[in-house]
Formats: structure tokens, C-alpha cells, sequence
């Protein structure tokens, strides 16, 4: 079912008119075959705007990202806003939890870029966000697992629920009985980490009871038994997302390391499975892929 779900995602970005055609396709997603990996854009591309702002996910866009992730938080209105952190303090000129705040209240605050300089963006809603990937690009919605019938609703409003990723560590059947027949609307990817024991029965069981699209995997070192399950979920046709933010994530194959060495870092990632890489860097990390011939 997940994999139709996710054949139906990409057809929307193919038929959505975005500026790079070339960068998306079905083998991409069903199933891999090696030859291509995904470039997940982290809070979109925050080098160029504030991170989780509009600008930023349109700049994603530009460079051809396929996946934009982003954060997602609930006002005191509850409504559905972009914010990493639980307060806006570091990336606003305003102060104080988000839950505290209304809709109309965080309006009237700016973010700020990477410098920590004001610029003129806003926080955007959710609702503006998929409205504007709509066609365009995935959508992975991280820290929405508390919120997921909510958000589920929202998608169907904007008609934009094969575009957007969920994810969650919980076994399956935790998250069926919270979500019931939701989860079986929408696409959905367990995290596979040390602390998802026993792995192999935690894959199983999703495999049964949903058929997952892709699994986030965690690693901190290269001899973590982590690692040993990446097989199996290649085994079983599904994608592998691996994180290269920071060293604790991909076992010290990140993106700092990458800018000196791509070969070392990203390349050696690939080489154990990933079909999904999460970056800071979108833009050195499509340009290191094509180069490759990775990334179409």
C-alpha cells in the first residue's frame, strides 16, 4: 500500500510543473535500485534564508532537492506552524514557547537567517508551506507524531497527503492504535535506532502491517548493530534515510567531514545502503551525486 502511496507522490511532483524536471522520477522511490539517491534538504536550504521559512523551502526547490524536511509545532490557537525549537527565541526577534503563543501573534515576529541577522520573513503555517510545495516537492514533517490525525487532515485539505512524510520511532502497533486507519492513508517511516530493539521484529512487524516506503536508520559508529539491519531493509525493497547532519547520526560520516572529503563521508554512507541522505549541504551534496551519476 506504501509503495503505491509513494509512486503516487512522485507523479504529483512530475505533473506539479516544478523548475527541475530531470530531478525526479519513479525509480527514485520504487523500489531503489541503486543508482539513485534522494537529497533531503534539512529546514530547507538554510544556508540562503532562515531555516523553516518559505524562502528556504523554495530554494530548495531551485536547487532540486527532492525532500524538503521541516519542523512542525502547535500555537495556543492550535494551529500548525514551522519552528525547530520549542521556543522562538533563536530564530526570531520575539521570546517564549510556541504553544503560548496565537496564530496572529507569531505573525508579527521576523526570523532570522544564519547570521542571526532580521530579515523579512515570517513564520509560515503549515498549511502555507504544503500549499507551496504542492507538486513540487516531498515533504518530511518531523516532530508531527503527536499530531498526526490533525495534520492528516490539513493534507487532505490542501490535497497534499502523498507528498508528506511522517516518521516515528514507536512500534507499530502503538502507532496503529493512536492513528487507526490513518496510517494506512498516508506515508509513513519508522526510525530504526538503538533504542527500536528488538530491530528485526520492530522491521517485521511494519513490513506486516504497513509495507513502510523508507526507514530512518541511526547509527553512531561503524560497528553498531544498526547497521546489520540496513540489509534487511534493502532486502525488502524499501528505501534507507540516513541523517548526515552530524557525526553521531552516520558514524562520523557527516557533512562537515564531507567538504573535504565527499568520498569518505557521503560516498561511504551510500556504499553501506543509504538511498535517502538528509543534509545541511543540499546543494554540495547534489552536485558530489551527479557527478556520481547518482542523482538524475
Amino acid at each position: 500500500m506504501k509503495k503505491i502511496l509513494f509512486v503516487v507522490a512522485i507523479l504529483l511532483v512530475l505533473t506539479g510543473g516544478c523548475e527541475n524536471t530531470n530531478r525526479s522520477s519513479l525509480g527514485k522511490l520504487t523500489p531503489p535500485d541503486g543508482n539513485n539517491v534522494l537529497v533531503v534538504a534539512h529546514r530547507g536550504y538554510w544556508r540562503t534564508a532562515p531555516e523553516n521559512s518559505l524562502q528556504a523551502i523554495e530554494n530548495s526547490i531551485e536547487i532540486g532537492a527532492d525532500i524538503v524536511e521541516i519542523d512542525v509545532r502547535k500555537t495556543k490557537d492550535n494551529q500548525f506552524v514551522l519552528m525547530h525549537d520549542e521556543t522562538v527565541d533563536r530564530t526570531t526577534n520575539g521570546s517564549g514557547k510556541v504553544e503560548d503563543y496565537t496564530l496572529d501573534s507569531l505573525k508579527q515576529l521576523y526570523l532570522k537567517d544564519v547570521t542571526g541577522a532580521l530579515t523579512q520573513q515570517k513564520i509560515p503555517t503549515l498549511k502555507e508551506v504544503m500549499l507551496l510545495a504542492k507538486g513540487r516537492i516531498l515533504v518530511n514533517l518531523d516532530k508531527s507524531e503527536n499530531y498526526i490525525s490533525e495534520v492528516y487532515e490539513l493534507l487532505r485539505e490542501t490535497g497534499t497527503v502523498q507528498q508528506a512524510i511522517f516518521k516515528g520511532s514507536k512500534p507499530i502497533s502503538i502507532v496503529r492504535q493512536k492513528y487507526g486507519s490513518v496510517l494506512d492513508s498516508i506515508v509513513y517511516m519508522p526510525i530504526v535506532n538503538r533504542e527500536t530493539s528488538p530491530t528485526a521484529d520492530y522491521i517485521n512487524e511494519f513490513e506486516k502491517g504497513i509495507n513502510p516506503m523508507a526507514y530512518e536508520v541511526i547509527y553512531e559508529t561503524e560497528d553498531s548493530p544498526i547497521i546489520e539491519y540496513i540489509e534487511t531493509i534493502k532486502e525488502n525493497k524499501d528505501h534507507v534515510w540516513v541523517n548526515t547532519l552530524w557525526a553521531s547520526l552516520c558514524a562520523g560520516r557527516d557533512d562537515d567531514k564531507a567538504v573535504d572529503n565527499p568520498d569518505e563521508a557521503w560516498g561511504w554512507v551510500i556504499q553501506n545502503g543509504a538511498t535517502i541522505l538528509q543534509t545541511d549541504r543540499p546543494k554540495l551534496m547534489l552536485s558530489y551525486l551527479r557527478k556520481k551519476g547518482l542523482h538524475k
